[in-house]
């Protein structure tokens, strides 16, 4: 069987999580699924002169700096306007205060706003803390980085998951009762904007084969393909992805500045390269211009697809899709709006090839990622 192919968008967003994020080659190859031999070489093709590498190197470094003297000024300002009062108080009232604030704020900034040395405020921890609060101490430790690593997206029962998953014995409730007392908390709720689909009757109009039959049982049977739209301040950035129901792996993506049917058409060449089904695959989307072009119909045809479209106006003939753009924009974008078009671009990769893909656990998939969930599959097929 042929290697995946990917387009050069792909590969453009794969090189920076290296060059501009700073994670390790192996880790992005990983979680991308391609060899660390072509990330190396897709870095080598899009690297910087020296000089400028350094430049930028420098540039940032004294970003840094800059941000760190300004976050450590705000800080010390915040803790004197909380602990003002405290300061003239018997220390066990400060100990207790750094105690309280200790996890929105450095202990030691703590302490030396509060005239205490930091071995001192430990001493006291020690004794005042129950086997049970250390227990609870260390458990909400393996909480917090389970929520980060989630992107800070997950509520109990997921972060109860990876917690069981990584061996650790814990109930499901105290997991629950820790990440309330730290304000951790999953994504909820992002409501679509109302009146974003119109326009005139489409040129051609596939039957609705799928018609909500949303379960499949092997990869590359169905697959579904929609549109958003994303805000910066350089104007909207169109994202629109193909997602395989098997699964709900994003099996191919296409971001550009423009709603054309060039972008649905690169998103699927994209889930066609990477996927080279053997078979005819179903693709469903709705109504859309882009969709019912001429281009999209010949595009089908001349890969052994066939054509699915959603009822007009029935955005819930096409619900997968749409889930995953409501947890693109409640877990990630978050009503905010990026700077710029790449900045947008960047955060959007990041989600779909470095989390969603390879990590994010669902319901619908045994609470295991996409990427998980299909490995598993293909290992009952060998019996291995």
């Amino acid at each position: 069987m042929s290697h995946p192919r990917y387009t050069e968008e792909f590969k453009i967003e794969a090189v920076k999580q290296v060059v501009e994020r700073g994670h390790r080659v192996a880790e992005v190859a990983e979680r991308l699924g391609v060899s660390g031999h072509s990330l190396y070489h897709w870095i080598k093709r899009y690297d910087k002169p020296v000089e400028q590498r350094q430049e930028d190197d420098d540039l940032q470094a004294e970003n840094r700096r800059l941000k760190a003297e300004l976050k450590r000024v705000s800080e010390e300002r915040d803790i004197f306007k909380k602990g003002h009062r405290v300061l003239r108080q018997r220390v066990q009232l400060r100990y207790a205060f750094i105690q309280k604030h200790a996890s929105q704020y450095p202990v030691r900034r703590l302490c030396r706003m509060m005239a205490v040395h930091p071995s001192g405020y430990y001493a006291w921890c020690k004794k005042a803390l129950s086997n049970r609060d250390r227990d609870d101490q260390r458990l909400l430790g393996l909480i917090k980085h389970a929520w980060l690593e989630s992107g800070g997206v997950y509520g109990y029962r997921k972060v109860y998951q990876d917690l069981r998953e990584a061996g650790e014995a814990c109930g499901k409730h105290r997991v629950a009762r820790l990440m309330r007392r730290e304000g951790l908390r999953s994504q909820t709720g992002y409501r679509r904007r109302p009146g974003c689909y119109g326009g005139g009757k489409p040129v051609v109009v596939s039957p609705n084969h799928l018609d909500r039959q949303f379960e499949v049982t092997a990869p590359n049977v169905a697959w579904v393909t929609d549109i958003t739209y994303i805000r910066t301040y350089e104007g909207w950035l169109y994202l629109a992805v193909v997602i395989d129901l098997f699964s709900r792996q994003v099996v191919g993506w296409s971001m550009k500045s423009r709603m054309t049917t060039e972008l649905v058409l690169d998103a699927l060449l994209s889930a066609v390269w990477r996927r080279k089904p053997q078979e005819t695959v179903m693709v469903h989307s709705d109504q859309g211009s882009q969709f019912s072009s001429g281009d999209w119909q010949s595009f089908l045809k001349a890969n052994h697809l066939v054509g699915s479209m959603s009822r007009r106006g029935n955005c819930h003939d096409n619900a997968v899709a749409e889930s995953f753009f409501q947890l693109l924009k409640r877990e990630r974008i978050k009503r905010q709006i990026y700077s710029t078009r790449e900045a947008a671009r960047r955060d959007v990769f990041n989600y779909i090839e470095m989390f969603y893909n390879p990590k994010r656990r669902h319901g619908t998939s045994d609470n295991l990622s996409p990427v998980e969930y299909e490995r598993r599959y293909f290992k009952s097929l060998t019996g291995v």
